[in-house]
């Protein structure tokens, strides 16, 4: 049988005769009843695994590949109906996560990919089966492109043959494997959810019919010298017991990192209310001693949740669960503060995440999209310095302060490059406070202090009557000779002005950057400008570099630009 299925894959005559050839066990493995309990486990595993990626479901021949879409499909719809039914009876956080959950299975796509064969149409009739449904979409769609691409909703495939080899999509997560193998074609499938992509650390393949005892033969074959990267006594698919084990060896390790820093992850998991939101708060604080310690945290926090993905629908996931959620809420507090929140904002917004999971104890976070941003002008420095005395978490304060500034800082250096020392001068405190040199207190009064500047910095160009374009062009010029007289400032600021409204008025017409002619109008109406300003030879070429880089990156065109 298994020599037949192997020839099955490429010899469309040997497909027809499987039946014939097979007998009983052909007939068993058909038999619709076990085939309508492998559907019903298709669906429940495949909605269990909590990383939605995408599965192929593979069958013995086009005919089973055919009743068991339907099946999936049947049962799937059974499965959205008990959602919709359970809907009506929950609310809150589990209310949310059930209707993520039936959007998701109400725009998901499934589809047959099988090949072509002569009198299909009444041959798939004769035994109770419609493929010109099937068919149409093979020949009008372009399934394999939609297949491959993540984010479009066709997510499951049921195929006997096709795709077996030669055929790469990395968000294949699920292969579902109800077909006899051996040798290349085995392996060739294996490969087929092996490829690493986003959240996925390993592809996952459930094994209906009992293939992987021939897994050493093949390796012995095809893998070892082969130039596959498997080496002698290796092998591509490992037992989800070592996924579990290494599970488990990530927790126990970051549990120990943790419980260094006076971090206790039980105590967290056992307490609720204002208490936990005060220890969760405080565990914050502890894990903003360094970058280093950040990353550590972070780093291992993501290995346990892309582990745990991968695991579930096991039910020894479920010891792990509380546990993840609780480095998952932490890493997204971590990512609050670091991301520049707005400082004076103590409350921990509740998060309503992919954490589908009704078991979880520890609270839901999520951080605000597109939630105010401080002005840097409308701090009140010293307020903000009476309030890190009075702080408990004094590390989540400087670094609520440092985010904020590290954001104004790009903003500010993007509009005009001259200000990258803005961008060195913070870099460099942030690395001597990571280096111990400094304690928190002294760092952040550095903070203030540079906030202070900055601010000063950002309004600028109001005080030397420019807009922030015009002093972009200033500096620009002005680098080279920073003690300015007062006539030659006066000189310098006309020039900015005019450029920027010759660039505006003639220069910088739709799509400029594409054509030779119009690039060098734009270094005409620079160079000209610099001669009026009576820049030497010497230096001409050096300015009229730096300025028309300056353009070329800035404008597009006269009305899309940075400064928009």
């Amino acid at each position: 049988m298994e020599c037949l299925l192997d020839e099955a894959s490429v010899d469309e005559a040997t497909e027809k005769s499987l039946e014939r050839s097979f007998g009983r066990q052909y007939q068993l493995i058909t038999r619709d009843s076990r085939l309508e309990e492998i559907a019903r486990d298709i669906v429940s595993h495949f909605m269990g695994r909590l990383q939605f990626g995408k599965a192929m479901v593979v069958s013995v021949d086009k005919l089973t590949a055919v009743r068991m879409y339907d099946k999936v499909q049947r049962h799937w719809q059974d499965e959205i109906a008990r959602l919709e039914a359970e809907l009506a009876r929950t609310s809150g956080d589990a209310r949310d996560a059930l209707l993520v959950r039936l959007k998701f299975m109400r725009e998901t796509d499934m589809a047959v990919v099988v090949s072509q064969a002569q009198n299909e149409i009444a041959d798939f009739a004769a035994k109770g089966v419609d493929i010109l449904p099937h068919r149409k979409r093979v020949v009008e769609e372009d399934l394999e492109t939609k297949f491959k691409d993540p984010q479009d909703r066709l997510r499951i495939v049921f195929v006997c043959a096709m795709w077996m080899t030669g055929f790469d999509a990395p968000s294949v997560s699920t292969i579902y494997l109800d077909k006899p193998m051996r040798n290349h074609t085995l392996m060739q499938t294996i490969a087929r959810a092996n490829r690493v992509w986003e959240q996925k650390v390993s592809g996952l393949i459930v094994d209906y019919i009992g293939v992987f005892r021939d897994l050493q033969r093949a390796l012995a074959v095809y893998g070892a010298g082969s130039g596959s990267g498997v080496e002698l006594g290796e092998s591509p698919v490992q037992p989800k017991e070592e996924l579990l084990a290494h599970l488990q060896a990530q927790a126990d390790s970051l549990r120990t990192f943790l419980q260094a820093r006076g971090i206790e992850p039980g105590a967290l998991l056992s307490t609720s209310g204002f208490d936990q939101m005060q220890l969760l708060a405080d565990a914050r604080d502890a894990l903003l001693e360094s970058q280093d310690v950040q990353k550590h945290f972070l780093d291992g926090a993501a290995v346990i949740n892309r582990l745990y993905k991968a695991v579930l629908p096991d039910r020894a996931a479920q010891a792990f669960t509380q546990e993840r959620a609780l480095y998952v809420v932490l890493a997204e507090m971590l990512r609050a503060v670091t991301g520049g929140e707005n400082p004076q904002d103590a409350g921990v917004m509740a998060r309503v995440e992919e954490l589908l999971d009704e078991s979880v104890v520890a609270q839901r976070y999520r951080v605000r999209e597109g939630g105010p941003k401080l002005d840097l002008s409308r701090i009140d420095f010293d307020q903000l310095a009476q309030a890190f005395r009075q702080s408990t978490h004094k590390r989540t304060e400087a670094e609520k302060l440092r985010a904020l500034l590290t954001g104004r800082v790009n903003q500010l250096t993007r509009l005009n490059k001259t200000r990258v020392n803005f961008a060195e001068k913070l870099q460099a405190m942030i690395e001597e406070y990571n280096l111990g040199s400094a304690n928190i207190e002294g760092f952040f009064q550095e903070l203030l202090q540079f906030g202070r500047d900055l601010d000063a910095e950002g309004q600028r160009a109001a005080r030397e009557g420019l807009t922030e374009e015009e002093l972009a062009i200033f500096d620009l010029v002005v680098q080279r000779a920073p003690e300015l007289s007062r006539r030659d400032e006066k000189a310098v600021k006309a020039l900015a002005r005019q450029l920027v409204g010759k660039l505006k008025t003639s220069a910088l017409v739709l799509d400029w950057r594409k054509k030779q002619q119009t690039r060098a109008r734009v270094r005409k109406a620079i160079r000209d400008e610099l001669r009026a300003l009576g820049a030497q030879e010497g230096e001409l070429g050096a300015l009229l570099g730096k300025l028309y880089a300056h353009v070329y990156e800035a404008y597009s065109d006269a009305d899309t630009s940075i400064y928009a």
